[in-house]
């Protein structure tokens, strides 16, 4: 009986080693939870419009206001989608979340240009943060799955044009088509979406209603793009 007792003693943990187990043990339950809430509140988002992004209140706080105003994309002209498709993501209905040709095309040009699909753009401005820095690109790079995993391609560029940055504290594309040209979402023309879509890598430095040579040309080449989008049948994925 002393024998077996003994035994049982040296098989407790060491006093030493409990800090660690419940480190360990409650480390992966947070993360479970992380990961949990992660997942409902994205599939959440799939029928429910997200609130203020972190951005928009950024913004807000800053200017002491922001336009902005949340449109159904049914309530959006076609051509628009079309538009940032054609400028923000040509490969948006073959990918799922990342555009690899793409990214290895940036990765030879040194980094130059960004490889940033709809869907990645949808999680940093709904999700995180601006600004780079690898904590945020994780977090995108994590996220971004489950968005096009939860969400049709339909419900990620309608998230995506209400969010965008079309000028300084104008966000989504419905106030931004009354802010430069006076008219409801529904009403832009070919020539509009494709000017709004080209003033969205720079929204503070370009102006849709005041355009440059370079922004014309620009649109121009994205309303070229757009049509063929259309004709060769690539926007079934989000138009459906």
């Amino acid at each position: 009986m002393a024998k077996s007792s003994s035994t049982r003693t040296t098989r407790k943990s060491a006093p030493g080693t409990r800090p660690v187990r419940w480190l360990r043990r409650w480390t992966i339950r947070l993360g479970v939870l992380a990961v949990l809430i992660v997942l409902g509140t994205v599939a959440a988002h799939r029928v429910i419009d997200p609130p203020r992004t972190f951005y928009m209140g950024q913004e807000a706080r800053r200017l002491g206001g922001i336009d902005h105003l949340w449109v159904p994309l049914e309530a959006v002209a076609p051509v628009m989608a079309r538009s940032v498709v054609a400028a923000e993501d040509a490969n948006y209905c073959l990918h799922w979340g990342f555009d690899m040709m793409a990214i290895r095309t940036a990765i030879e040009d040194g980094g130059a240009r960004g490889a940033s699909t709809l869907s990645q753009q949808v999680v940093k401005n709904v999700y995180l943060w601006h600004g780079r820095s690898w904590p945020r690109k994780a977090l995108e790079a994590a996220i971004t799955p489950v968005v096009e995993m939860l969400w049709p391609k339909r419900r990620i560029v309608e998230v995506y044009l209400n969010v965008a940055e079309f000028d300084e504290g104008v966000f989504g594309v419905a106030a931004a088509a009354r802010h430069y040209f006076g008219v409801p979402p529904s009403d832009l023309t070919p020539v509009q979406a494709a000017r709004l879509a080209a003033v969205l890598p720079d929204p503070k430095g370009r102006s849709a209603s005041n355009p440059g040579e370079w922004l014309r040309k620009r649109s121009a080449a994205i309303l070229d793009g757009a049509a063929t989008i259309d004709r060769d049948g690539r926007a079934d994925c989000f138009e459906d």
